[in-house]
């Protein structure tokens, strides 16, 4: 049984506000040209389908052309909503769309769909399970103590019937204890929305959504793909790829990355003013790619920014790193925002109001009230 696994498509993202919808069609389509070159039996989404709960149009469409494509191809495709999802809009149709070989876990009701496939080695038993806050699995097992992330989500994998002699997989949208973080992913305070490697045990394979960066946790086959696409400027020194995973007897499992190539690069360069806009400097390079330059030069260069897009049109950041930037903060460009989770930024606005930073009580205290602002938003209170 040969799967691919993706997640974290963010259709419809801005960065730093550039548009990534044309950049998500080409690595879409390269994608799907993967897919028809490896012959897969099947496609993980493993969540953060859109970028925004209220997707644009234009990224709505783009996903229904993505789902259509390999519906038309007949391999079944199995999508769980992420923590950017809107469960009831990524649920939009689920039923309708299981007869394409469509499978859309997106609310979660205490149930875990489960999709059996089957192979020469015999079953493979997928479950999808969407991204859980602690209150979703509370309204469901209200007799239960659930305080935290890690209650959460083992309350619903203990409630799971697996069957021991299947190949058991698992499509999970949460945060796994010891994986690394990128700038662009939502972060909660202390770590609160972690969950331990160890819950995940009875599973042959656990397909992973929610980090950007693709790696294992604790186990070869406790894995996050990552984003098909660079989503910020940590992720510059990555190669992006998918995964795909052979799933042959019991026990058995081979992992391969295939790498993918962007429309456009994500990439940093530093220098002087006068080596950045030399020709040699820029000759031969893509110069379309999305840039963070450093200037190097001790005095501003004014209107920087606007100088340097007549030949960089995608530079997304300008920083300096001089005696004043290593005294003082680095200038950014526009958007930088963008990459700055909801607690950062009103940590700036603190210290901005207040002369001074916040405690890690202050943190903590309006980390939860961010948390229990986005249940209810999601209406999961």
């Amino acid at each position: 049984m040969k799967l691919m696994h993706l997640s974290d498509l963010h259709i419809g993202k801005r960065v730093n506000e550039f548009s990534m919808i044309e950049d998500q069609k080409y690595i879409l389509k390269q994608i799907l040209s993967i897919l028809d070159k490896e012959g897969a039996d099947g496609v993980i989404l493993a969540g953060d389908i859109y970028d925004k709960p209220i997707p644009s149009v234009e990224a709505v469409q783009v996903f229904d052309w993505f789902l259509t494509s390999l519906a038309d191809r007949q391999i079944p495709v199995f999508v769980i909503s992420g923590n950017h999802d809107s469960v009831e809009r990524v649920s939009f149709g689920a039923h309708l769309m299981e007869n394409r070989g469509i499978h859309i876990s997106g609310i979660y009701d205490g149930k875990t769909h489960q999709v059996t496939l089957r192979d020469e080695y015999g079953e493979v038993c997928i479950s999808l399970l969407p991204f859980l806050r602690p209150a979703s699995v509370r309204h469901v097992f209200p007799d239960a103590e659930i305080s935290s992330y890690q209650e959460g989500v083992k309350t619903a994998v203990d409630a799971m019937e697996l069957p021991p002699e299947a190949r058991n997989i698992l499509i999970a949208h949460q945060f796994v204890t010891g994986a690394s973080r990128c700038e662009s992913e939502e972060i909660l305070v202390g770590g609160l929305d972690q969950v331990d490697v160890s819950v995940f045990d009875a599973f042959d394979y656990v397909a992973l959504g929610h980090l950007h960066s693709p790696q294992k946790v604790g186990r070869e086959t406790v894995r996050y793909c990552g984003t098909p696409l660079k989503y910020s400027f940590s992720e510059a020194e990555q190669q992006k790829s998918v995964t795909i995973v052979e799933l042959k007897e019991k026990g058995n499992t081979e992992i391969r990355k295939i790498p993918l190539k962007p429309l456009r690069d994500m990439r940093r360069i530093r220098g002087t003013y006068l080596e950045v806009t030399k020709k040699s400097f820029y000759e031969g390079t893509n110069t379309e790619d999305y840039l963070q330059i450093t200037l190097t030069d001790e005095e501003d260069v004014p209107d920087g920014l606007q100088k340097l897009r007549v030949i960089y049109p995608n530079l997304m950041r300008l920083e300096y790193d001089n005696r004043r930037t290593r005294e003082n903060r680095s200038v950014e460009g526009a958007g930088a925002v963008e990459e700055k989770s909801q607690l950062e930024l009103f940590e700036e606005f603190f210290e901005i109001q207040n002369n001074q930073p916040m405690s890690a009580q202050q943190q903590s205290f309006v980390q939860g009230l961010i948390q229990k602002i986005q249940e209810k938003e999601f209406g999961r209170e």
